[in-house]
């Protein structure tokens, strides 16, 4: 009974406590909930620093710390992993005050947001190909930036929002080859050849070219669409003759015969049905093979 009475008090104590602080926090003024917030910012203490920040605008809207509060809450929201809650922060700023001096800041938080929620916090504990994955939030971030960009081609955020697109491109270009490499399984080449094709015209310069201009070649080839074929590896033998697929004499190299089997296989598969020997389907994937190196 003894041990009860004591786990109850406790129990009561903690909740007052925390009404005592509710309380608190409830009674503070403008100015001292935003140092309030600004001091749980400094000590990275981003979730405080975002109750903080949205008690200081719902009970001050029109106060002198309201937009910058706005602005700062963008920021603890996407430090404290809410990135879905700092994108609509930062879009509500954008409607709110599109002539407020910061706003290419609200442009670059949510490229940033959308930027990190398509990384995913896996990838962080559990690296994985990112250009595998839905490319969704990298079109978006991709968007925010060019926008920011577009606006406001001076904003200090400016050389950071390019060299993350350039990234963004380049993983969006090879998403399309690995796509092209999926249509090559299931047989249909029409639509490899026009990821392809797409990766050529929409990603110059990106290092998955080489690529589609091969998948190009070998979905023609298979198509019997010679001339779309050979004008293709014209490209790709001028522009990347150490390709892999490519022989020492130029040549293409088929990874698919012309019989359409997507791969050769042994008499082991042909007995069994695969079932002891299920090879991966070839595809078009030599980054290792002719990446630069820094």
């Amino acid at each position: 009974m003894r041990k009860f009475s004591v786990l109850a008090l406790l129990v009561l104590l903690s909740a007052l406590t925390a009404c005592s602080s509710k309380d608190k926090r409830d009674n503070m003024s403008e100015q001292d909930l935003y140092r309030d917030a600004q001091r749980h910012l400094k000590k990275e203490n981003f979730d405080l620093a975002t109750k903080d920040l949205q008690l200081l605008e719902s009970r001050f809207p029109f106060g002198p710390y309201a937009e910058q509060a706005q602005l700062e809450l963008i920021y603890a929201q996407f430090r404290s992993g809410q990135s879905d809650a700092s994108i609509a922060s930062a879009e509500r700023f954008i409607r709110l005050h599109p002539q407020h001096p910061n706003v290419d800041y609200a442009f670059y938080m949510k490229g940033l947001s959308n930027y990190e929620e398509g990384s995913g916090v896996l990838q962080r504990f559990l690296p994985s190909d990112m250009t595998e994955r839905d490319p969704g939030k990298a079109l978006q971030s991709f968007e925010d930036f060019r926008q920011l960009l577009n606006r406001y081609p001076d904003s200090e955020y400016g050389p950071d929002a390019r060299a993350r697109m350039t990234y963004l491109r380049a993983r969006l270009a090879r998403y399309e080859v690995n796509v092209a490499n999926y249509y090559f399984r299931r047989k249909a080449y029409l639509a490899s050849a026009n990821r392809g094709r797409y990766v050529v015209e929409n990603y110059q310069q990106t290092e998955a070219v080489p690529d589609a201009l091969a998948v190009m070649v070998q979905a023609y080839r298979l198509l019997n669409l010679n001339d779309l074929a050979d004008s293709s590896l014209l490209v790709l033998r001028t522009n990347f003759p150490t390709h892999p697929s490519l022989d020492a004499n130029g040549n293409f190299i088929d990874k698919f015969d012309i019989a359409n089997n997507p791969q050769h296989h042994s008499w082991v598969s042909t007995a069994t049905f695969g079932l002891f020997e299920k090879a991966e389907p070839p595809k078009f994937d030599n980054r290792a093979a002719y990446l630069r190196t820094e």
